[in-house]
């Protein structure tokens, strides 16, 4: 029987076990130019017994920047600064993934430079707000995309890979999950456009696909995951019917031979054994556990099959030992889950000083 304690092979590299640390946007990246700290290279150290860490979200833009203080892959100076992070994880046995992230519509023109505002498949604009560092903000109306802009955008996303590799990561995980820019092509209340990028089935999932495929042949598809969050209304997403295009998602992805497919499960569970079955590679789950963490319970899906990985979130943020504990049974610190929401984790104790 396979036991999430047992090492897996990942594009090529071997880890040393089946526990992923999901990518959590911490707001560290305080300093000038968007760049990861020493405090980054610290957090992520500590927490390299994962079998794969996947980052925070980093841009691959600047205007893919939506929350303040959250760090990019696209000048010299990030690459550098990222290098500094990739070689403390090695020197710990780890191995981490650069998680790319294009928040599309969520954000706000004053955490963006010269004159950008956010940009979306459609202007549509999402109910809520988002935190500036002066304060909450209502979210705007995004720019819709022109053509020329999305095939910008998609090489965006391969010149950020690029420089992931070229920063230490020893992959990258592209981001279509909780509400944000792929996620919002792929969703119908976000994409209203009646051209080759929307309308039917095949055009929605058209720039995911074209994303997907252009990060795979800058880097090697074997060096690519792919996160998703069917139904997930996170950030004002609404798929009420969303194995069509899920289903027909991973059928196109099907031959790029990638890492993996990570699925941020939501409350309705019956489409997971479908993407399971239908995904001929491996398959990373973060489960439904919502409002409590993720814990022991979640060991039993590498033993019955239901997942290849199993990802934590939260309970890695309170305990960077997390795969020890999970080994012994525990004991675990808790998260304080006060400052849970829809995936993104934002205020936790570190925790330098374990416990027993």
């Amino acid at each position: 029987m396979t036991t999430a304690f047992d090492p897996i092979t990942l594009g090529g590299k071997r880890l040393a076990n089946r526990l992923v640390m999901a990518p959590m946007t911490r707001s560290r990246a305080n300093g000038p130019g968007a760049e990861p700290t020493e405090l980054m290279a610290t957090y992520y150290a500590q927490r390299a017994a994962a079998g794969l860490i996947v980052t925070e979200g980093i841009q691959p833009s600047t205007v893919g920047q939506g929350y303040p203080d959250t760090p990019g892959l696209h000048s010299a100076g990030q690459v550098r600064a990222w290098r500094t992070v990739t070689d403390a994880v090695h020197r710990e046995g780890g191995a981490v993934f650069a998680q790319l992230m294009h928040t599309g519509r969520i954000g706000h023109p004053s955490l963006l430079p010269d004159g950008l505002v956010p940009v979306g498949p459609s202007a549509v604009t999402a109910e809520g707000q988002v935190y500036t560092h002066e304060g909450p903000k209502e979210f705007v109306t995004p720019k819709e995309l022109s053509e020329a802009e999305i095939r910008q955008t998609i090489a965006d996303f391969a010149d950020a890979a690029r420089n992931a590799v070229e920063a230490g990561f020893d992959g990258v995980e592209l981001h279509g999950a909780n509400g944000y820019l792929i996620h919002q092509f792929l969703a119908p209340h976000t994409n209203l456009r009646t051209d080759e990028w929307g309308g039917t089935t095949e055009g929605r999932i058209r720039f995911a696909v074209e994303v997907v495929t252009a990060v795979a042949e800058a880097i090697g598809g074997d060096r690519v995951g792919l996160r998703i969050s069917p139904g997930n209304r996170f950030n004002d997403i609404s798929e009420d019917t969303p194995d069509e295009i899920y289903l027909a998602l991973l059928d196109r992805l099907a031959g790029l031979d990638l890492a993996y497919l990570h699925l941020m499960e939501g409350p309705n569970r019956d489409l997971t054994p479908r993407l399971r079955k239908s995904w001929p590679g491996t398959f990373v789950l973060n489960p439904f556990t919502y409002p409590d963490a993720t814990g022991l319970d979640a060991l039993g899906l590498i033993e019955d099959g239901s997942a290849d990985m199993v990802a934590y979130g939260s309970l890695f943020l309170a305990n960077p030992d997390l795969p020890r504990r999970l080994a012994s049974g525990g004991p675990f610190n808790d998260p304080d889950k006060a400052t849970f929401y829809g995936g993104d984790h934002r205020g936790y104790t570190d925790y330098p000083t374990l416990t027993a």
